[in-house]
């Protein structure tokens, strides 16, 4: 007996012939570009890394899929736009995404379930959990070909909204809903991540904020001891503990101070000069920068300061930022501290376009080894983002651009004695930056 091949029945005709559509098209794959993140992915060894990080009780001899394997096809999933564990049972047959695990696309072994993947995001401890926060930093300074003179982190915290009657689920009145409040950390230079974790749904303390920043500023003193570190925040990571903190670890910052009283009294004659100026200028905006120094209660010792004094026409408002470098309070306040807003790029690339908001397990271990999980994801795109031509477009766009015209590509598999054909659509728009782009990824090698 013959199989019946299925078909999409009711197509409407096209120029008077009828469109016949049927389900023979062989082994197809949507994700082709999934081949470029596989590669990158194994330059960067971010499966193994996390992968030695935890336990295996299992019985070797009945092992089929590696932890490596499985963080391996997870990251992936989750870079082509599949954050969930479900996904996994439609694609562990996908011959593009088996490729890019190390699989043969036809007669290699199927790729893991969604029940494996959840037993494998149940297993960390935070004993595990805390040496894969160390390998993403070793990760992060293992990524430079050569040694920095120095780096800029950016720590900020976001609103990570729960699923559920979760651990570590907090109600926060700000947000007006029940979430947590994970804090990241990147580089303010170059994008990379460094760290992510998992928090209640309220602003850190300064102990906490300290203590997080400490650990991770020791570790990469580790791998290197000489460089110099800049910390940028807004106004709640400016405790006295992160002060203390970047005193004894040598450490500059530029942090913002959040007005009160005393600060209000202080620039109450900038806010005048300004509002002055404004009025008799005629302009809608006049802005002027003051520096000058300043010691809270809680400070150890006086510190500079750099107030922001603009008017308009609705009043004058004034910003305030405490740091320990020199210079021009203009220079330092545009060109250094503002440009911590480019971490709201970074944490929307994150959040919005790897799904790190998907930490929707009952156990705050899992939903802190997700992070790490979505951290990786974003390493692959953000190499990929890397690896297009430096004055192309594609430099500067965003993961969800770069995941729609280089990772969602038909193509078609087919798997010979000798090698593995795979055919690209003749019409797709974007070959030239597509062979640019691999070209680079492959000349590195693994």
């Amino acid at each position: 007996m013959t199989q019946d091949t299925p078909f999409l029945p009711g197509l409407p005709a096209v120029c008077g012939k009828p469109v016949v559509a049927r389900f023979d098209g062989g082994r197809l794959s949507c994700d082709g570009g999934v081949l470029m993140l596989g590669a990158i992915e194994a330059r960067l060894d971010i499966a193994a890394r996390l992968g030695r990080c935890l336990p295996d009780t299992r019985d070797p001899t009945r092992i089929i899929h590696t932890q490596a394997e499985m963080i391996r096809a997870r990251i992936l999933a989750i870079a082509c736009g599949y954050e969930d564990c479900d996904d996994l049972d439609q694609l562990r047959t996908d011959p593009a995404l088996k490729m890019a695990c190390d699989r043969l696309p036809e007669s290699g072994r199927d790729l893991m379930s969604q029940p494996t993947l959840s037993r494998l995001e149940n297993l960390p401890s935070w004993r595990h959990l805390a040496r894969m926060g160390l390998e993403m930093i070793d990760l992060y300074c293992d990524s430079f070909s050569s040694i920095p003179d120095r780096i800029v982190l950016d720590i900020d915290d976001t609103c990570d909204y729960v699923h559920g009657d979760q651990q570590l689920r907090l109600f926060n009145a700000y947000h007006d809903e029940y979430c947590f409040q994970p804090i990241l950390i990147f580089d303010g230079a170059t994008d990379k991540p460094v760290a992510a974790l998992i928090r209640p749904g309220k602003r850190p303390s300064g102990e906490e904020a300290a203590m997080v920043l400490a650990h991770v500023i020791r570790r990469i003193r580790r791998n290197w001891p000489r460089v110099e570190i800049m910390v940028r925040g807004d106004s709640h990571y400016c405790a006295p503990q992160v002060l203390d903190l970047m005193k004894k670890e040598g450490c500059h910052f530029s942090l913002g101070l959040a007005v009160n009283k005393r600060l209000k009294a202080l620039a109450a004659a900038w806010c005048e000069d300004v509002a002055t100026h404004r009025a008799c200028s005629g302009k809608a905006v006049v802005r002027r920068y003051f520096q000058t120094t300043y010691q809270a209660a809680s400070w150890s010792k006086p510190m500079k300061i750099i107030a922001r004094v603009e008017a308009t026409e609705m009043g004058s408002d004034v910003r305030f930022v405490v740091t320990d470098l020199a210079g021009r309070a203009k220079t330092h306040y545009e060109k250094v501290y503002c440009r911590r807003g480019r971490m709201e790029n970074m944490i929307k690339d994150y959040k919005l376009y790897t799904s790190a908001d998907r930490t929707s397990c009952h156990k705050w271990e899992a939903n802190q080894f997700r992070l790490f999980l979505h951290m990786g994801a974003y390493w692959l795109l953000l190499g990929l983002r890397a690896a297009a031509p430096k004055r192309s477009p594609w430099r500067r766009a965003t993961f969800e651009t770069l995941r729609r015209v280089f990772l969602k590509i038909a193509v078609r598999v087919t798997e010979l004695g000798s090698r593995i054909r795979v055919a690209l659509p003749t019409a797709y728009a974007s070959k030239a930056a597509l062979i640019a782009i691999t070209g680079f990824v492959t000349a590195l090698g693994p």
